[in-house]
């Protein structure tokens, strides 16, 4: 069953559900009934005739709202043979006169009269906030209450008691108007049809539904006796069959939930009155309904007992009865065992009283008349049932609609302070819903605020007490840095009711009282500028919200979300009128001007406010043509040039948009169509701002020389140069303009401003201002404030940046990016002009700007404010990258400068943080697998790898073909690896596109301008990796395996770029320790059983184990420590062996890996696994000594110590399973650490030590094999020459030989004594 549409579905959306309705061939949930067909056959001969011959529309649940009535053309019906219609009748007056539906007499509605309504205004208080009701607070002296009432109603009840002093409720009942919205409803029971009076004698006395409350005075009375004459009449004429029959039929059609509240709203008024008129009903039945009786459940038949035992009461049945012999049982409390007893009769209660809440064991809340045994369901027994269906139903959306009808008290306590429960049901988010709000706090200050209630109270404080300038501008920070946090948080402070259109109202009014310099008491009902910086920041969350800020929508109580705020005309308020003019403070009217640009600038950003611009044209310009006036004086105002450099953002985001194509949308959402929306602005509206524009930029650059006059300028400068590349990305991208057109412009535009500019020598300064001011390269000058808390997030400090900072005063970022992005945008356009251009690649200050940056130093530690200030410089970077990539196509670079391009691209890439994984692709398509980048390539690197090679004195046996051979074929396959990476480090698609939109200028699919949290860059450190790591757990998690081919190819292409990286780029594996690197390798042979034996990829890991195994390497490959992306190396290497066990047939490059570990230095535990767990691995190792890649020595030294490992090795060499023949470097390993064990004579070993040695050397002593016990005793020095591996004692030396003798001596003494 499809169901209702959803808040923000379109038109779209219903189109798609009637054709999936209609595919599925579904019943529909209306029934078209017709009297006959025309041939005069009965088309349902079982359905009653019906009065009139016309079509009618049975609706099985009609909805509690009727249908909204929108007039319609009339519409002229053709009439029946049997039946022709008067010539002279209106077709309409004639279904009107028929028609009997319900929401006929809905059709007129008259608006309620509110003339004479006493309005209560809020009692002063000398609080700040309201006081709060806690549960734990005393309830005595108040009287008890029934009803379902929550304890905030009760306590709002209370007091109003208390403050007017109201009579007993059985004084006044009778006086009192029933509330607003409540009916009552008369029916007849079946049972008690039998028992009626006769239908003619009726003694109807007034109106009791129909009361003209709402209406003007002397009209109420009059319309409500009329109305209640009408329906007397209209009763009068019926027949008794057929107002049962209508009776039945509106009950059908409410709803059953509606129905049941009518009938005990009844039953309530009677109580009522009866109680307050003491008197009895007069003779006779009336049409009301009686109170149902109590529905007793078949398995208990006692009556329901009260919650408090009475001293007469008789005693509690239990279920068991209680022994003293039990614990704590010699006092028995029958109160406290009240809980044990079976549940009380169920009983059909009103819905203004507390009702069980009863839940099957699925979670389906069961109705109240459901007699269901206590092992089928979950009953409470507690006193305040509705809180518990409140937490039960707060993690579901229908929580939105709560179960229980509250009564017209509550809703009218709760609504005065009190949120509403979609609010507190989105409030409780499942990761704070079980954690205090000071626990949250500790983690994030934001969070753990939100989780307070805070918002509301904010709003409290703004709306009614109205407290001074100070505080309101403290508060507007407040919710600024709460906006600030998130897109949660944005749209917490955006839904909260009341805040933003208080906020609008109160301080951004569309008119005010002039005011003077003095300072003002009140802010309210005055413009101010950080109530429009919160609504920008607010759009900056979202593109949705800044529609909804500047769109006025309808607000619909059952959609809050669509709600707008028409912030348009605020724009255009205070955007038309020069700020000083706007009748405020000069200071505030600057910078309200300002921030209205700004919001202005940020809507345009989603392709928004387009229309503004059409209206606001004239007030643009001129604003633009005091630009270059305001520049040219000789000191200009700091808030002038802000509001000149919003302006220019604005323009800069309006050119985009009116350059802008529409994509094709990706689902037929709402938000889809949403962002699919065409721009209001054509290029025709905006062609002509270049020649504004220009001037003022060529006003900017005269003061370039003069350093204290350029950093006054601010960011004029920079949205001078960001426009101009918006302006012509857009030229060249409309269809039906002259190419030549702007070719000529861009020639002009490099001629007479940008080449003169590169030529000046201050901006060199600029270049080499560079360092100093970079995150990475001076980490001290974005370090987190003194005052900075780690659980609070900022962007700064109290005191503001340091000059010499990504953000001061004197950064040369913004204008040199800004400059960058320009010169692409023109090297894009004009493919010309890219050797001019690339003048600006080869400043020394940006040269020594990149040999910075590809230094090893650390990395800055990741904070809000270094993430984003890294993100700046790392735009920069990219973009300086770009051009030298697309001037790299035109012209030939050198081999100095391609080798730095590349570099500092590798770098980059694994440096880039979220939000920037439209660079990272780009990366990956140009610049870090482009061979004009790898001049080693094409300039004898190659060659010079093999010449390395065998100069190499550390290398053992050559495993593989030659170095050079394998770089070589690298080099021709890059297309192949560029697609191989592409495919394994491709990021998450979202994001991807989110950063596309945003850094391309498409302005149509920008979800946000809010920055991701940054926890780490996009990319691992082992990136070159990941292809290899992608195999290994693929093929863990398919049993089957993987296709040949594509792990054939995968793995090819990765170790040939880890092969260049080795080789050419050793700085970009910096990061990735040596250990990891051989953890990564064995991977391959990990995958399945026959990869490694593949010739490719056996000499591309011979070549990278060589690389590992260099002098200058081997020092740094540590097993013992914590390896990144490994949670154990003797995991690792244990399933390493039981690979290579299994499946390695005495392959050489596998024994080879296996043997690495195997080092003395490195853990002994490593070496417990082969030999005591593995032992059969050891027929398998038969790399010969001459290809061992390390030397023989590092096995040797020092003499072994561990005794569990000298027994193995000697259990392995008296068993044969250790033999030369087929293991001959473990051999020679295992045969020198048991001589020198057997020899050794330190005094300070154990007990257990010496016994072990005596046993050990008595035993090689008696061996049998004299080989293997001549090797024991005659062990001299390893020497991976000799075809055993090492050197043997013609003779033993003396004091081993005397040694051995007086061992030799002692077991022949006790073979003696014991015969």
């Amino acid at each position: 069953m499809l169901s209702r549409p959803k808040p923000g579905e379109s038109e779209v959306d219903l189109l798609r559900f009637q054709s999936q309705f209609l595919a599925a061939g579904a019943a529909p949930a209306v029934q078209l009934v017709k009297k006959g067909s025309r041939s005069g056959g009965d088309a349902n001969p079982d359905r009653p005739p019906l009065q009139d011959h016309r079509d009618v529309v049975m609706l099985d649940n009609l909805p509690d709202l009727p249908p909204a009535l929108v007039p319609a053309p009339p519409k002229r019906a053709r009439p029946s043979p049997g039946h022709p219609l008067p010539e002279h009748e209106d077709p309409e007056e004639r279904l009107n006169r028929h028609d009997k539906h319900i929401t006929a007499v809905l059709t007129k509605i008259i608006e309620r009269d509110t003339s004479s309504v006493a309005v209560n205004l809020p009692v002063p208080s000398g609080v700040a906030f309201p006081p709060v009701f806690h549960r734990s607070q005393g309830r005595q002296g108040k009287p008890a209450t029934s009803g379902k009432k929550s304890i905030f109603a009760q306590e709002i009840a209370a007091r109003r008691a208390s403050e007017a002093k109201v009579p007993p409720v059985g004084a006044v009942a009778s006086t009192l108007d029933p509330p607003e919205g409540a009916a009552t409803y008369e029916a007849i029971t079946p049972r008690e049809q039998g028992s009626q009076l006769p239908w003619n004698s009726y003694s109807f006395q007034g109106p009791h539904l129909v009361t003209g409350k709402g209406l003007k005075s002397q009209e109420a009375e009059q319309e409500a006796q009329t109305i209640h004459e009408e329906n007397v009449a209209r009763l009068q004429a019926m027949a008794p069959e057929e107002i049962l029959q209508e009776q039945q039929r509106l009950l059908a059609q409410l709803d059953p939930s509606l129905v049941a509240f009518l009938r005990s709203h009844s039953r309530t008024c009677e109580q009522a009155e009866e109680k307050a008129t003491g008197e009895q009903r007069p003779g006779g039945r009336s049409a009301e309904v009686i109170g149902e009786e109590p529905i007793m459940p078949t398995s208990s038949s006692e009556p329901r007992q009260e919650d408090e035992l009475e001293p007469g009461a008789p005693a509690l049945a239990l279920p068991v009865t209680p022994q003293k012999e039990w614990l704590h049982m010699d006092t028995v409390e029958l109160e406290k065992l009240h809980w044990t007893q079976d549940l009380p009769p169920l009983r059909r209660q009103q819905t203004q009283e507390r009702m069980q809440a009863r839940f099957s064991l699925q979670g389906e809340l069961l109705a109240p008349s459901v007699d269901l045994p206590t092992h089928l369901g979950l009953h409470h027994h507690g006193e305040e049932a509705e809180e518990l269906l409140d937490s039960t139903f707060s993690w579901y959306h229908g929580a939105l609609v709560f179960p229980l009808m509250p009564s017209q008290e509550d809703k009218e306590g709760e609504d005065e302070d009190e949120e509403p429960l979609a609010e507190k049901a989105k409030r409780k988010s499942p990761e704070e819903g079980n954690r205090p709000p000071s626990d949250v706090a500790r983690h994030d200050v934001i969070k753990g605020l939100l989780a307070t209630n805070l918002l509301p109270r904010l709003r409290y404080l703004l709306e009614v007490t109205c407290p001074g300038p100070s505080a309101v501008l403290d508060i507007l920070a407040v919710l600024i840095r709460l906006a600030r946090h998130s897109l949660e948080s944005a749209t917490r402070v955006l839904e909260c009711p009341r805040l933003i259109e208080t906020v609008i109202q109160e301080f951004l009014p569309t008119s005010w009282s002039p005011m003077g310099v003095r300072p003002t008491l009140s802010l309210h009902r005055v413009p101010c500028a950080p109530a429009m910086k919160l609504l920008r920041v607010l759009a900056s969350a979202g593109r949705n919200i800044a529609a909804r800020l500047l769109i006025l929508i309808p607000r619909l109580s059952a959609q809050p979300q669509l709600s707008g705020f028409d912030l348009r005309s605020r724009l255009c308020r205070f955007i038309a009128e020069a700020p000083q003019d706007l009748a405020l403070p000069p200071e505030e009217a600057e910078t309200l001007s300002t921030e209205a640009f700004r919001l202005w600038a940020v809507a345009a950003s989603y392709g928004q406010g387009g229309d503004l611009y059409r209206e606001l044209y004239p007030v643009l310009t001129r604003a633009l043509q005091a630009v270059p006036k305001e520049l040219s004086s000789p000191s200009p105002q700091p808030l002038a040039l802000q509001r000149a450099a919003s302006l220019l953002t604005v323009l800069t985001q309006l050119t985009l948009a009116a350059g802008s194509t529409i994509p094709e949308p990706r689902s037929d959402s709402a938000e889809a169509s949403l962002s699919s929306t065409p721009s209001s602005i054509t290029w025709t509206q905006v062609s002509g701002l270049q020649p504004l524009v220009e001037p003022c930029l060529r006003q900017t650059l005269k003061l370039l020389p003069r350093p204290e006059m350029w950093s006054a300028l601010g960011p004029v400068p920079t949205a001078c140069l960001l426009f101009l590349d918006a302006y012509y990305q857009a030229w060249s991208q409309q269809p039906g303009l002259c190419p030549g057109d702007w070719l000529q412009d861009t020639e002009r535009l490099s001629e007479e401003l940008l080449l003169p500019l590169l030529s000046q020598p201050a901006l060199g300064r600029l270049w080499h201002s560079l360092g100093c001011c970079s995150p990475h390269c001076n980490p001290q000058s974005c370090a987190p404030a003194p005052e900075a808390l780690p659980s609070l997030v900022s962007l700064g400090c109290a005191g503001g940046h340091p000059p010499l900072s990504l953000a001061g005063s004197a950064s040369p970022f913004p204008f040199l990016t800004a400059l960058l992005s320009l010169f692409n945008t023109l090297g894009w356009i004009h493919k010309g002009l890219c050797g001019q251009l690339a003048a600006v690649l080869g400043a020394p200050g940006l040269q020594n700007y990149f040999l910075q940056c590809v230094a090893p130093v650390s990395a800055p530690h990741l904070t809000p404010f270094s993430a984003w200030a890294l993100r700046h410089e790392y735009h920069l970077q990219h973009l300086a990258l770009a051009l030298a990539q697309r001037v790299a196509t035109i012209q030939p670079v050198s081999a100095t400068s391609a080798a730095l391009y590349h570099s500092m691209a590798l770098a980059l890439l694994s440096r880039l943080l979220p939000g920037s994984e439209h660079l990272a692709h780009e990366l990956l398509l140009s610049c870090v697998f482009r061979l004009e980048f790898l001049p080693e390539g094409a300039a004898g690197g190659p060659e010079a790898a093999d010449f390395s090679d065998r100069l190499s004195l550390g290398s053992g046996g050559d495993l593989g073909c030659e170095r050079g051979t394998l770089l070589a074929q690298a080099c021709q396959d890059l297309p192949s690896i560029r697609s191989c990476y592409l495919t394994h480090c491709s990021l998450a698609r979202a994001s991807l596109l989110a950063s596309q939109a945003l850094h391309r200028g498409e302005l149509q699919q920008v979800p946000a301008l809010l920055l991701p949290v940054a926890k780490g860059p996009l990319l691992p450190t082992d990136w070159p990796f990941l292809p290899l790591i992608q195999l290994y757990h693929r093929a863990s998690d398919s049993p089957s395996g993987l296709p040949p081919a594509d792990t054939v190819g995968t793995a090819m292409r990765a170790l040939q770029w880890v092969l260049v990286l080795e080789s050419w780029r050793p700085q970009a594996l910096r990061a990735v320790p040596p250990a990891a690197r051989l953890a990564r390798l064995m991977c391959v042979f990990l995958v399945d059983s026959e990869l490694f034996r593949e010739t490719p990829i056996q000499h591309l890991v011979a070549a990278l184990l060589a690389r590992l195994c260099q002098p200058e390497v081997l020092p740094n490959l540590n097993l013992d420590c914590p390896l990144p992306g490994l949670t154990s190396f003797p995991d690792l290497y244990a399933n390493f062996l039981e690979h290579f066990e299994a499946v390695s047939f005495g392959d050489h490059l596998f024994g080879a890996l296996v043997l690495l570990p195997l080092q003395r230095r490195f853990s002994v535990t490593l070496r417990l696994a082969l030999f005591g767990e593995h032992v059969g691995a050891l027929r398998a190792l038969g790399l010969p000594l001459t290809q061992l890649p390390v030397s023989l020595e590092s096995y040797t030294a020092p003499p072994e110590d561990n005794l569990a490992l000298l027994q193995l090795y000697f259990r392995a060499l008296v068993t044969g399973a250790l033999q030369s023949r087929w293991c001959p470097v473990l051999y020679a390993v295992a045969v020198a650490h048991v001589n020198s064990f057997i020899f050794c004579q330190d005094p300070k070993s154990s007990d257990e030590v010496k016994a072990a040695r005596r046993s050990m050397l008595q035993k090689t002593w008696l061996l049998a094999d004299k080989g293997l016990r001549q090797h024991l005793l005659h062990y001299k020095l390893p020497n991976s020459a000799l075809p055993e591996g090492f050197e043997l004692y013609p003779q033993l030396p003396p004091l081993r030989q005397q040694y051995l003798q007086k061992l030799i001596s002692g077991v022949l003494q006790n073979g003696v004594s014991e015969t």
